[in-house]
């Protein structure tokens, strides 16, 4: 039997800092991968990758993602506050090292966009720029943020105002294949992977046994 490492709070705390990041932001498990798109105030667009953006509710529709303590410029924090909106956009296979890239510490000036050879699109009249090569982009309106005291992250909330995605990505019911559009997503900090469907299930109750639903919809 393979040995099992225990670390307890007093070793973790006192790991490396990079193999403490690294480690922590792994244990929790895969994390969705997108960029988030916004606007300044400036005129310069910005896009920043996040593993962090997590559904919220249905009714309203809405998601939420952590922004890292504000004691230092966040470029798409203070573009949300200023133009009240945002957007989502996954990430897929045939963008990762771009996207990966768009976390560069860049200045105010530059737009990811540009910086990365990504291609900002603009749907309607919403301000904030979407992600051309994106298969499923979500248009958001700021919400509400709630900080968190433990340790100076944000959680911002946003309301779903528009989703765009082929139409062969989801089915009769509503469900999204991810898959169908080269879905990748994130784990630990500077990993990514591809999305394979396994199966799809019935709704459990205690007098049912559980069964594949792949097909019926």
């Amino acid at each position: 039997m393979e040995k099992i490492v225990h670390f307890d709070k007093e070793k973790i705390e006192g790991l490396d800092k990079r193999f403490r990041a690294n480690f922590i932001n792994s244990v929790t498990g895969y994390k969705s991968a997108n960029l988030i798109g916004t606007m300044g105030v400036d005129g310069v667009s910005n896009l920043a990758v996040f593993s962090s953006v997590t559904h919220l509710g249905s009714n309203p529709a809405l998601l939420g993602f952590i922004t890292r303590p504000t004691t230092v410029e966040r470029h798409t924090y203070s573009n949300i506050k200023a133009n009240k909106q945002f957007t989502v956009n996954h990430i897929h296979t045939d963008i990762i090292k771009q996207s990966h890239q768009t976390a560069a510490r860049y200045d105010k000036s530059v737009s990811e966009f540009e910086a990365t050879g990504l291609t900002e699109d603009y749907i309607g009249d919403f301000k904030a720029p979407f992600l051309a090569e994106a298969h499923i982009r979500i248009a958001c309106e700021y919400v509400n943020e709630y900080p968190i005291a433990e340790n100076g992250t944000v959680l911002m909330v946003g309301a779903i105002k528009d989703i765009y995605l082929p139409e062969s990505a989801f089915t009769d019911d509503g469900w999204i294949n991810l898959s169908s559009v080269n879905g990748v997503t994130v784990n630990g900090l500077d990993s990514y992977a591809k999305t394979e469907l396994l199966d799809r299930l019935s709704y459990a109750k205690p007098d049912k046994e559980v069964r594949s639903v792949l097909g019926e919809s």
